[in-house]
């Protein structure tokens, strides 16, 4: 009798702790889902900005150019693959960065109506893509506790739960404090 008990105890709390891992990848996924649908909606912005900049800076064409390249890469990054989603994503960023920066160049461009948009649209973008990450990044922190952490890690080897990456900058000079100078 007591042994039935003891089994029937046991097997209450494996199913309630693998029910917490369950919720814990769950979460971690739709949060990685929130990233990746921010991500296209950036990457649907990008030929509209290159477009709206070669009417003014033609001659700066290999910056689009790259940009073009640097988003194709970034939407072949296969879904699962985290860390180089992060890491092309990143490149993509820094590219978007040096076309902003062309607008200073061209007082025509930066005037331009449309551009305004676009940017304003892609700030905000970075933003929500900002708040996804840290979402992201909280699922995971979770998941990979539970993994990690006793008694759920014996549950969590024994149904082949593993721990998720981060998305992080991978670039250095992202994390870099910037320089004021007057």
């Amino acid at each position: 009798m007591y042994v039935l008990i003891v089994v029937a105890v046991i097997a209450v709390i494996v199913v309630f702790l693998y029910n917490g891992l369950v919720k814990s990848r769950q979460m971690a996924e739709e949060a990685w889902s929130g990233i990746d649908v921010q991500l296209k909606r950036r990457a649907d912005l990008i030929p509209n900005l290159i477009e709206t900049v070669k009417g003014y800076a033609s001659h700066e064409k290999s910056t689009l150019e790259e940009v073009v390249e640097l988003r194709n890469k970034a939407q072949g990054v296969p879904t699962g693959d985290v860390e180089g989603r992060a890491a092309a994503e990143g490149m993509l960023s820094q590219a978007l960065g040096r076309v902003f920066a062309l607008a200073e160049a061209y007082p025509d461009l930066k005037a331009n109506e449309n551009f305004a948009e676009l940017q304003q649209s892609l700030e905000t973008l970075e933003t929500e893509i900002q708040m996804s990450r840290r979402y992201y990044n909280g699922a995971v922190r979770d998941l990979n506790t539970k993994v990690e952490s006793v008694p759920t890690n014996f549950i969590a080897n024994a149904f082949g739960f593993s721990k998720k990456p981060y998305f992080e900058i991978t670039n250095e000079s992202d994390r870099a404090v910037p320089q004021v100078k007057f």
